[in-house]
């Protein structure tokens, strides 16, 4: 799960993450009375969606007066950012923030991820801040310095230390920078993220480390831990096909292609996408309903899927393990008949009950097309999508 810039730093400043003031802003009216409130001859508007690279692409303006301020926001709310992580098709800017400027001495990078090589959480730095870390990991490798994260004992203050001098941070705010750090590793250990990156970390003229951007992202399979957490959702940002999904407790996730997945079982799902593309498909997501389903999810997967305009035809296949094969096929029977299917459909079923569920498909009456294996029914489904 995701959140807009001035949340992240909302949760960090609860940890003592040293971040500017400022105020969110829904309309340009509120933009202005939020500046009147905040300090400093300057002030950023800073576009918020789920995206990075908005500097970029002019969601970052610098306000040297009030009109300015409202100047930039009339401009910003209501825009379609294009960066480098929406796509071609943009997010629309529905809500700003507006915070104090401050007097930047020099930009670094830090960012807590999770390697999944060493089943560790390890904590990166560079002295190329402001920049994208994927381009300083490309041109300049040498300048990314990483600690590896013990989790009996967390982040020492040792590799703080160590990792603050590595990015050069200057030796009279080494141990802010420390402490900051350290800071940041609570917060992303305590609130389950699976990201925490500070993109530019800033340190000022007047003494201060400062996270001038912050990141955020959640495991979603601990939201449950946090309320306040789920409160800061942001339906807006989402596809609302996999809001709609998640309703169901269904593994959603939209993408760019034309034929529709239903699979049960995540590794058998991404397998089912790969079979698509060997043949020259493309799909139109990855969908797992699960081994639990009953026919009620299995319907709602399949409405779902349909509700994609760009779908032109519907593979679904199903290894029965857990999940009964005859539970699909009464699904798929229940959901082509309630939104009146007009598109190809192909069935694989192989597994519990395996018998039962074709003889369910095939006393439908459906225009429906069996498959004898994942192979054949995904070079069926793109032949009749083609």
């Amino acid at each position: 799960m995701n959140v807009h810039e001035y949340q992240g730093k909302q949760v960090l400043k609860q940890y003592g993450v040293d971040v500017p003031n400022g105020y969110v802003a829904f309309t340009s009216e509120e933009a202005v009375a939020a500046a009147e409130k905040l300090s400093g001859d300057i002030k950023v508007v800073k576009a918020q969606i789920h995206a990075g690279g908005r500097g970029k692409a002019g969601g970052v303006k610098l306000a040297k007066n009030i009109d300015e301020v409202r100047t930039y926001a009339t401009e910003l709310l209501g825009k379609v950012l294009v960066t480098h992580q929406t796509g071609p098709e943009g997010k629309e800017v529905k809500r700003l923030l507006i915070e104090e400027g401050c007097p930047i001495e020099k930009e670094y990078y830090i960012g807590v991820v999770i390697d999944r090589s060493t089943n560790r959480v390890v904590m990166m730095g560079s002295e190329e801040g402001g920049t994208e870390i994927e381009e300083v990991a490309e041109k300049t490798p040498e300048k990314i310095f990483r600690e590896v994260i013990d989790p009996a004992v967390g982040l020492l203050p040792f590799q703080a230390r160590r990792l603050a001098y590595n990015i050069n941070i200057p030796i009279d705010k080494v141990n802010k920078a420390a402490r900051f750090m350290m800071a940041l590793y609570q917060a992303f250990v305590d609130k389950d993220c699976s990201l925490a990156e500070i993109n530019p970390l800033v340190t000022t003229s007047d003494g201060r480390v400062m996270a001038l951007d912050a990141k955020l992202n959640f495991d979603a399979n601990a939201i449950f831990r946090h309320k306040d957490i789920a409160e800061l959702r942001d339906l807006d940002e989402e596809d609302p096909k996999e809001i709609e999904a998640s309703k169901y407790d269904l593994s959603y996730i939209a993408l760019d292609g034309n034929i529709g997945c239903m699979v049960n079982g995540a590794g058998l799902a991404m397998a089912t996408m790969d079979i698509i593309k060997h043949f020259d498909g493309e799909p139109a997501n990855f969908l797992d309903v699960g081994g639990s389903a009953t026919a009620e999810k299995v319907t709602e997967a399949f409405k779902i899927i349909l509700s994609d305009q760009n779908v032109k035809g519907i593979f679904v296949n199903i290894f029965g393990g857990i999940m009964k094969c005859d539970v699909i096929a009464t699904g798929v029977v229940e959901a082509a008949k309630q939104v009146k299917l007009d598109r190809p459909l192909v069935v694989r079923l192989e597994g519990t009950n395996v018998d039962l569920g074709k003889e369910i498909l095939q006393q439908s009456r459906l225009d429906i097309i069996a498959a004898d294996s994942m192979a054949d029914g995904a070079q069926k489904i793109v032949e009749l999508v083609k």
